[in-house]
């Protein structure tokens, strides 16, 4: 049988671990960490490894089948079921293609919220895309857009930057590319949400390319990391919503039960018992109400 240890590290980011499993295939591992305002947190959250992985596993589907308004999206996904994913992470470990990734956040944006809202606030425009007067928090943007950002190593900022300066970094054929292949992700993704009841605000996406160039659908996809989940039937423009994904814990670290500053340098304090509980209830009600599938999955 085999077990981790058997496979080379490549890398650890923030939340994920990579294993090299042969020349074509890598083992990406999901683990409990949680990251806010570039910091990884001390505290785990408990099963977030696992709705990750299953939320990845389930959209990787949906969007790589038969849709009769897009055509599948390739993506690097391989198998979530395999004698090659080690015991001891079953059910947070995905089997993926070897890509060479894009070094770009490639962000969609539907309604605005996040670093989305100070950038509109202090200059009218997200990324360099002008947008109209009078928007507030949570408003619904007129389409959705692509607002792409560096992507920074960990412990450093993500900064938004413009679809002119994606094009000059790899060029405008793939940065163009990329623009595409985000929206489209994103218009599906969301309307699927909506169907259940949910509004994808926003997403970040990652692509590679293949050893033919082709571009391809990587790392995690429409997870509550990654991504901005509202209640449809709470939704009320104007003000920060509720959501079943990490905002819970930005919120915290943010308000005077923290005691922390954010920009003081120093790292953010430990979560408390009930807020490490009601992320965790988050991650799961947003796995459930989304796949419409029981906790936990059968992986």
């Amino acid at each position: 049988m085999v077990s981790l240890s058997d496979y080379p590290h490549l890398a650890s980011g923030k939340v994920r671990d990579l294993y090299e499993v042969d020349d074509e295939t890598l083992l990406l591992v999901a683990s409990d960490r949680i990251s806010a305002y570039d910091h990884v947190l001390d505290t785990p959250i408990p099963d977030k490894g696992r709705v990750l992985t299953a939320m990845s596993v389930f959209w990787f589907g949906l969007l790589g089948g038969a849709d009769a308004a897009a055509p599948p999206v390739a993506h690097h996904l391989v198998a979530a079921r395999d004698e090659r994913i080690p015991e001891e992470v079953r059910g947070r470990a995905l089997l993926v293609r070897r890509l060479e990734m894009v070094p770009v956040e490639c962000v969609a944006r539907g309604y605005l919220a996040g670093s989305g809202t100070t950038d509109y606030r202090a200059t009218g425009a997200v990324c360099g895309v002008e947008l109209p007067d009078g928007l507030t928090e949570a408003s619904m943007l007129p389409r959705p857009i692509f607002t792409p950002a560096t992507k920074a190593a960990v412990g450093e900022h993500d900064e938004n930057v413009s679809f002119e300066v994606v094009a000059e970094q790899v060029g405008r054929d793939l940065a163009g590319a990329l623009r595409d292949a985000t929206l489209s992700v994103y218009a599906r993704g969301s309307a699927y949400a909506a169907s259940r009841g949910i509004i994808l605000a926003d997403t970040k996406l990652e692509f590679g390319r293949d050893s033919t160039g082709a571009l391809v659908l990587g790392d995690e996809v429409l997870t509550p990391d990654s991504s901005r989940f509202w209640p449809a039937e709470d939704y009320e423009p104007g003000h920060p919503q509720p959501s079943f994904d990490k905002q819970y814990v930005r919120d915290w670290l943010t308000s005077p039960d923290s005691g922390w500053d954010r920009h003081s340098g120093e790292a953010p304090p430990p979560l408390p018992d009930e807020v490490v509980q009601a992320t965790r209830d988050r991650y799961v009600e947003a796995y459930t109400r989304i796949t419409g599938q029981q906790w936990p999955p059968a992986l």
